[in-house]
């Protein structure tokens, strides 16, 4: 992500769609960052995103410079990246999951479970990877990105606390 100095994925783009141009793309959050004039850097170039509809697969964006089918199917597969200072500001109790890749997760007696390696996207919701690393034994634990299972979050102390799902 050459040229941006905190890089924040956005979306990923999917198959072009009809003719003119028009890509699928699968957001990487919300989804609110992907709408008219907002302009993420694609495989190194700013690309004004000139139209942007919801799906119920994800979005449907076309951008400038993306006239036709031939040009679309060249950025299959790419990120769509943001400089951290160009997206929205979170609400109060809100958080771009994806900044809690790193954060020490805890009980809710205390004991550490492990640091949040990684977020998945599900149709319900983001799931945290929570992994242990304890000797020879690699553990982790999928938790969904939910209130019932992440009651607290402290960015600036770098830490969560997970409530466990019952087995």
């Amino acid at each position: 992500m050459e040229g941006l100095s905190d890089p924040v994925v956005i979306g990923i783009v999917g198959s072009p769609h009809g003719v003119r141009g028009t890509v699928r793309v699968r957001p990487t959050g919300s989804g609110i960052h992907l709408r008219e004039g907002v302009e993420p850097v694609v495989e190194g170039v700013r690309r004004r995103i000139l139209c942007s509809r919801q799906t119920p697969k994800g979005f449907l964006v076309d951008f400038e410079g993306i006239s036709g089918r031939p040009d679309a199917k060249t950025l299959r597969g790419m990120d769509l990246v943001l400089e951290r200072s160009d997206l929205d500001e979170p609400e109060e109790d809100e958080v771009y999951v994806g900044d809690l890749v790193g954060l020490e997760a805890f009980d809710e007696s205390g004991e550490s479970l492990g640091v949040v390696a990684e977020t998945l996207e599900t149709p319900a919701h983001e799931i945290l990877v929570v992994r242990r690393k304890d000797g020879t034994n690699d553990r982790e634990f999928y938790i969904p990105f939910t209130l019932e299972h992440v009651p607290e979050m402290d960015l600036e102390a770098r830490r969560v606390v997970i409530r466990l799902p019952e087995e």
